[in-house]
């Protein structure tokens, strides 16, 4: 294909972007409408750029974007309706759907990057002499995610498996999940790591008693202090 050929294609895709979002202006979407009506290729093209501006419309619904955010995406867009105005300058529809990517892209990167998050370092016990342990609590909408990662235990099978809690000043223990070797585990806690500062790890038996066997092979502190 020759390059003006190609060039032609590059920008029939950016004015049907354009068409797509409605910032392409009267007289060239006219045009452009009517060339659409008379070829199957343009209109499953322009259909497939509305299909794309409608699930960047919808995602972008879903965030809540700052004041900054929101203000820096209608400059774009601003902008975006002053260069159709002179024909010298194309810019794609396409672009500004980028810029709404972008926007949420960023308020999803904060909302992790700000949710408040915990460390813990896990000690051996007298049943595990040997093992060691790291805990990572994040808090999420659904509760606490823990990413619990610990060595020096073997695997449990057969009935037997390890067993995570995280206990207040009282005594009181909730069980925030089992697994049955400590490579890479996630639990999750319904309760805070402020209210129930203290994670431990016990050896547990299916044996139908929900309650603690007070088996600890790991112990440690939550660290809540900013």
């Amino acid at each position: 294909m020759r390059p003006h050929e190609d060039a032609r294609g590059e920008g029939e895709v950016v004015e049907l972007a354009a068409l797509a979002d409605g910032s392409l202006s009267p007289e060239r979407a006219a045009a452009l409408e009517a060339q659409v009506a008379e070829s199957d290729e343009l209109a499953h093209r322009l259909d497939e750029q509305r299909r794309a501006v409608t699930l960047l419309q919808g995602a972008a619904a879903e965030v809540e974007a700052p004041a900054s955010l929101r203000a820096r995406v209608d400059t774009q867009r601003e902008r975006r309706h002053r260069r159709w105005a002179t024909p010298r300058f194309v810019l794609a529809g396409a672009a500004v759907a980028a810029v709404i990517v972008v926007a949420v892209g960023v308020v999803l990167r904060d909302s992790v990057t700000t949710s408040e998050r915990f460390h813990a370092a896990l000690g051996a016990t007298e049943l595990a002499p040997g093992a060691s342990g790291e805990a990572t609590l994040t808090k999420t909408t659904s509760g606490w995610q823990i990413e619990l990662d610990a060595s020096g235990l073997p695997r449990l099978d057969g009935g037997r498996f390890y067993e995570a809690w995280l206990k207040n000043t009282d005594g009181t223990l909730v069980p925030i999940g089992t697994f049955n070797e400590g490579h890479e585990v996630t639990l999750w806690a319904g309760v805070s790591p402020k209210d129930f500062p203290t994670i431990t790890v016990t050896r547990e038996l299916a044996d139908g008693d929900q309650s603690s066997s007070g088996e600890k092979v790991l112990v440690g502190t939550v660290d809540t202090n900013p």
